[in-house]
């Protein structure tokens, strides 16, 4: 390999963009930067400052994927000719590029027109000479970059004689501006994707799944991570759980081959071993998935409690292949619930995941698993605990217990359709107030009990909120009950017993009451007991006689 240092003038880099033989190569992340940024770039450009230097590999290996510059439409490197792919510089050249050619640069279902990038014919240089907004200024005291740049005489001597001087000035400073280049040759794509690496290691905040990206891309083997999670994202979307993270996935790979998953190891793998084990991780995950939707009957990823319960999980079915049965699923049911409700994935994550193999392990090898952080099941706790937010790991949890229910219209009794898209929302009109918070409002006033997770419904959107309003429980569901024949065994899929909740009697505190318990018996289902828990009932309700849901 060699590394050769070359002064590039501004010509000579326009002409090599332009017949194709600069390219982007794929595990490069995308154009960030703002106009307003490229302007500085310009600017500093136009006043003879240094801008860093460009780190090209040039190469006649042809990569799978590549992108063009600016995403111009260019041709592809003439045969027989090398490409130079950019390793570092990308923002900067992309951001030059875009301004001197007037290119519309798309990006996040947006459009930014990087022809509007403007010159300040009255500035000096010890002024801002490059601007994104014209303003008020006159159009004869400034003009495009991509009109200086691309412009001839005869069109420049059409602005006011006093700028003449100053226009060829400034077309002569971006002409003559000389680029400080790396040339990288005779590397290979390993060794081309390790300076890459370690370049934006150093210098950038890349994320661990960008550089990952780059370390692991593989042409021969046609493996792009970013495709590649592309592709896994749209297929758990099928099922609506495309919210699962990069992150997750990255960490789920790791702990498959090293048993952790932390930052470093991660970015220690080995990438033959990254890349023979993404098919396998990949089913893993969907096997992680199918079970969350069918065993817990959580429909979406977004109420996953913790979007890192996919690492253990996936583990699990890594190792083991078969439904899991007996006391190996009541174990693995355990150590869900309690992850979930204890906040255990809320700090320290990957050390916690990397104990929480262990107790994988345990389970996959008929052993009971302990457990030091003490889960409290009690209707108290529910009680202080469950002011309502839909990012809290905790009411997550609860609304999973909803779920399962497989909760159905009031109107209809029909099945509650849950997507991703309207849990995103946490003021979703799918998150039902059962006392409504105007009703509540005018009884009670201002009280934090309004908003409590025990007041919370999971209910289709097209609940007719006119009709509910500020009204009494008693008085809507009475509307209910005329058109829903099962409206009883309705409100049971919603843990709510109409004759025993205080519903009929509007008695809000008798209804927070009695779904905190019935919260505090649907989880001790699923916990298996250990000393340090507090599973006891109270609140001083008998529910024993509740209609049972069915499983």
């Amino acid at each position: 390999m060699q590394s050769e240092p070359q002064s590039l003038p501004f010509a000579n880099l326009l002409n090599d963009i332009e017949k194709g033989t600069v390219k982007v190569p794929q595990f490069q992340r995308q154009f960030v930067w703002p106009k307003q940024k490229s302007a500085e770039l310009l600017d500093s450009i136009l006043k003879g400052y240094p801008i860093g230097t460009f780190i090209l590999w040039k190469t006649r290996e042809t990569l799978r994927s590549v992108r063009d510059i600016g995403g111009a439409k260019l041709p592809v490197t003439p045969e027989g000719d090398s490409t130079e792919y950019v390793l570092d510089g990308q923002q900067r050249l992309t951001s030059l590029f875009a301004a001197i050619k007037g290119l519309t640069i798309e990006r996040d279902n947006s459009q930014d027109n990087f022809a509007d990038i403007y010159l300040d014919l009255n500035s000096n240089d010890d002024g801002t000479i490059v601007i994104i907004d014209a303003g008020e200024r006159s159009p004869g005291d400034v003009i495009r970059v991509v009109d200086l740049v691309g412009g001839t005489l005869k069109s420049l001597f059409k602005y006011p004689e006093k700028h003449h001087q100053r226009l060829s000035d400034l077309k002569s400073r971006i002409s003559a501006y000389t680029f400080s280049t790396i040339l990288v040759k005779d590397a290979t794509i390993d060794v081309a994707t390790e300076i890459f690496t370690r370049i934006n290691v150093t210098a950038k905040p890349l994320s661990v799944f960008e550089i990952m990206v780059a370390k692991t891309f593989d042409s021969e083997r046609d493996f792009d991570l970013a495709e590649k999670y592309k592709a896994l994202k749209e297929k758990l979307g099928e099922v609506e759980y495309d919210t699962v993270t990069d992150a997750a996935v990255l960490q789920t790979i790791s702990c498959l081959i090293a048993k952790d998953c932390d930052k470093k190891t991660i970015l220690k793998l080995d990438k033959k071993q990254f890349v023979d084990m993404w098919p396998v991780a990949v089913d893993a995950i969907e096997r992680a998935v199918d079970y969350f939707r069918a065993f817990f009957r959580i429909p979406v990823s977004a109420l996953l409690p913790y979007g890192a319960l996919i690492v253990p999980f996936a583990y699990f079915f890594y190792r083991h292949k078969d439904k899991p049965l007996g006391e190996m699923h009541k174990r693995l049911q355990d150590f869900f619930w309690r992850v979930s409700l204890t906040g255990r994935y809320s700090y320290s994550l990957e050390s916690r995941i990397a104990q929480d193999l262990k107790r994988i392990d345990l389970i996959l090898d008929g052993e009971p698993a302990n457990y030091d952080q003490p889960v409290d099941l009690s209707p108290e706790f529910i009680l202080e605990n469950g002011v309502f937010n839909a990012g809290r790991s905790y009411i997550k949890a609860l609304l999973c217990v909803l779920t399962h229910a497989q909760p159905k219209s009031f109107a209809d009794n029909a099945q509650v359709t849950i997507s991703n898209d309207w849990l995103k929302q946490a003021n979703s009109r799918n998150y039902h107030h059962f006392f409504p918070k105007a009703y509540l409002k005018k009884v009670i006033g201002d009280d934090w009990r309004i908003n409590h997770i025990a007041n919370i419904t999971i209910v289709d959107d097209f609940l007719n909120k006119r009709v509910i309003r500020d009204k009494a429980p008693s008085k809507y569901m009475a509307q209910f009950s005329r058109h829903n024949d099962e409206l009883d065994a309705t409100m049971q899929t919603h843990l709510i017993n109409m004759n025993k909740s205080g519903v009929w009697e509007n008695d809000f505190d008798k209804f927070l009451r009695a779904r905190c318990i019935r919260f505090s018996k649907e989880l001790k289902k699923r916990i298996i007991p250990q000393p340090v828990d507090n599973l006891q009932q109270s609140l001083g309700e008998d529910m024993s006689d509740e209609t049972p849901i069915t499983e």
